[in-house]
């Protein structure tokens, strides 16, 4: 039996390393059809296995320098980056691991790096590098949960949010949630990010 919204909030757990594979192959299942990853990995064959591979390397990451919760009845994650204002160092070996990961669509990957990077602000804040809920499960208040969850502790302590928005209905998300829009940018075909930003207490 799936949990309800309110059960799924109550219940929201911090992943470990034991979970990596799952969180990955999660986020994989919920964003292969965005506008991104179509952009990133036109082949559709190879699309999933490319993101999920990719995803890992960041979960494995945000377990050191971040956070990961799911839902209680693990239908969705999100992923969190803690940056206090310094660079956070890149994942161990990055370079390598993504060229093993993204194979001939490397160059593409470099690219949306690289554009965040750039785009990203600088103030301390916590930034939210996936929101994800299985695609059976959207619309069920799972990912509302999940951001819930986590600005509560951000309001406690006075720390901001940030998250690039990738898409119109994930950017209305997470204005309703407080969070406001910047200026947009965008991959080389066209395809939007929205930088958004929370300050503690919004929403």
């Amino acid at each position: 039996m799936s949990l309800t919204a309110s059960e799924a909030r109550s219940r929201i757990v911090r992943a470990d390393h034991r979970d990596v594979d799952d969180v990955a192959e999660l986020i994989a299942d919920a964003f292969q059809y965005l506008g991104i990853a179509v952009w990133l990995v036109p082949g559709r064959q190879d699309r999933r296995a490319v993101l999920r591979d990719h995803i890992r390397i960041y979960v494995e990451h945000a377990l050191t320098y971040g956070e990961v919760h799911m839902s209680g009845d693990r239908s969705g994650v999100a992923v969190w980056f803690l940056r206090d204002g310094r660079p956070l160092p890149p994942p161990p070996d990055y370079d390598q691991r993504r060229a093993r990961a993204c194979g001939r669509w490397t160059e593409r990957f470099q690219v949306l790096d690289q554009l965040i990077t750039v785009n990203r602000p600088t103030r301390p804040h916590h930034r939210l590098a996936f929101l994800a809920v299985l695609p059976g499960r959207q619309g069920e208040g799972v990912g509302s949960a999940l951001l819930r969850h986590h600005h509560a502790q951000l309001d406690s302590i006075g720390i901001a949010a940030y998250v690039e928005a990738t898409n119109p209905p994930s950017r209305d998300l997470y204005a309703r949630h407080g969070y406001r829009a910047e200026e947009w940018f965008a991959v080389p075909d066209g395809t939007p990010f929205w930088p958004m930003w929370r300050e503690p207490g919004s929403g």
